[in-house]
């Protein structure tokens, strides 16, 4: 899940912190691609608004070049 998309969604990272019962610093430590738990969770609370896409956390294993 895109950390754009749950900030759009939610307006601001404090709205964001505000909904997961996490601190501002945890949201604005955040990469563009936000952490699975979180994905889940807000996928979970948003009634599946925000969509958790399992294929964004999927390892690679080819092997590397």
């Amino acid at each position: 899940m895109l950390k754009e998309k749950v900030v759009k969604h939610y307006g601001s990272q404090r709205a964001i912190s505000a909904a997961l019962g996490v601190s501002d610093s945890a949201v604005s430590q955040w990469g563009e691609v936000i952490p699975e738990r979180i994905a889940l969770k807000l996928s979970r609370i948003t009634d599946g608004v925000l969509v958790y896409d399992p294929s964004f956390y999927k390892k690679s294993t080819a092997p590397a070049a």
